[in-house]
């Protein structure tokens, strides 16, 4: 029986980081950047005024707080003006802000701190050499690399790589998901339940955590444990998915045909996990170059489905999209009630997790931990994490708590 953090091993050996590929800086959100990144361009390209003011050589207004200075208003600079305009001493050019600074300003006199006028304009305060105004490559040099490889792209980075003149760039894809629920018994929500039949909770529910880890996803839905119907639904999948995402049919049943169906179809291996809950785990690949994917077989039961999700299947999604931290945030908190655990295994308990950095942290079981309860994940907003060797957690003691965000 492997331990989950051999599986999680296993797991990421298999979902290793998509080729990076060149896209379209609308293309390119929520990704992660797989390459250095420098700017083409000084950014601002020329000394730029700050605000709407009067450009000025800064000696000019020596001696304005005490006694106002008076300074003839040569011309008048906006943004948009392309030529470039020179100072004449001892004047002042009324000036836009964002407009380039005129040749041989070296500052900025705001209008508040004039009386504003075209013609001769009074100024009220000094200046010092570089006051007002934004020097060229002060924000992005030319060649100078202005993001390093690593973080998730988002609006702020597109700002600086559109500002830096770039179209394209390098990123790791989101993964593609292909998820399906297996059962006879599975009924999409909203249709009529014969005897024997429940809704399909998970293909929605996974469907939506591997949306929340950043995955492009492709819902299947539920898929017949008939063998036919199961080896088409999961070569249907080649063509689009690079993941694809089973829950069901692992139980030795007769009716449980994954392992069977996926033999032919490429390597996956099947091992039980010392966790509750859950068991099985399957991960490998199916299919050839070009159409090949990953595959990962999780339990049927909803709630160990979506333990297994977050203890494997979240860390490959991020693996695979170039994350450098690929396993879920947690935080250490203690126990405010005491309950038992299975000794042989690795329990993930349904636990609200309360607190704050300054006070600590506490957690308080959902429901029994004993049983799987969908109602008792959905109020929760974490599991803790009780260690294999471990039968009863205590008031007080501390455990690693996994923090649910998806």
């Amino acid at each position: 029986m492997r331990t989950v953090a051999q599986q999680l091993k296993e797991t990421l050996d298999v979902a290793q980081p998509l080729d990076r590929f060149s896209v379209t800086l609308s293309e390119a959100v929520g990704c992660i950047l797989a390459e250095d990144v420098r700017s083409t361009v000084d950014v601002p390209p020329a000394d730029l005024a700050l605000m709407d003011g009067y450009a000025v050589e800064a000696d000019a207004t020596f001696g304005a707080d005490t006694a106002p200075v008076t300074l003839p208003v040569t011309e008048e600079v906006f943004a948009s003006t392309r030529d470039v305009v020179a100072l004449t001493p001892g004047t002042a050019i009324r000036v836009a802000s964002g407009s380039r600074l005129p040749r041989g300003a070296d500052a900025v006199v705001p209008l508040a701190d004039t009386d504003q006028d075209n013609v001769t304009v009074t100024v009220f305060s000094r200046v010092a050499p570089g006051d007002n105004v934004s020097t060229r490559a002060s924000d992005l040099e030319a060649g100078a690399v202005i993001l390093r490889a690593g973080p998730r792209l988002s609006s702020r980075h597109i700002a600086a790589l559109a500002a830096a003149g770039r179209a394209n760039v390098g990123v790791r894809p989101a993964p593609r998901v292909g998820g399906m629920a297996i059962g006879d018994e599975l009924v999409e929500p909203g249709g009529a339940l014969a005897a024997g039949d429940v809704y399909d909770a998970n293909s929605h529910a996974l469907a939506c955590a591997a949306r929340s880890a950043g995955a492009v996803v492709y819902r299947v839905g539920a898929v017949s444990d008939e063998k036919n119907a199961l080896r088409d639904a999961i070569q249907d999948q080649l063509v689009r998915a690079d993941v694809i995402i089973t829950t069901g049919g692992l139980s030795y049943g007769g009716g449980d045909t994954v392992k069977e169906v996926l033999a032919p179809l490429g390597s996956v291996r099947f091992d039980a996990v010392a966790m509750e809950p859950g068991n099985q785990i399957g991960v490998g690949t199916v299919g050839e170059e070009p159409e090949k994917a990953i595959i990962i077989c999780l339990p049927g039961n909803p709630v160990a489905a979506m333990v297994a999700f977050e203890a494997f299947v979240r860390p490959a999604l991020r693996n695979m999209s170039g994350y450098r931290h690929v396993t879920p945030r947690s935080i250490r908190a203690a126990a405010a009630s005491g309950f038992l655990s299975p000794e042989d295994r690795e329990q993930f308990v349904r636990v609200n997790v309360y607190g704050d950095p300054r006070r600590g942290y506490e957690f308080e079981a959902v429901g029994d931990a004993a049983q799987s309860s969908l109602a008792a994940l959905a109020a929760s907003n974490g599991l803790a994490i009780v260690p294999a060797g471990v039968d009863q957690v205590s008031v007080g003691d501390e455990l690693e708590c996994m923090i649910l965000n998806g």
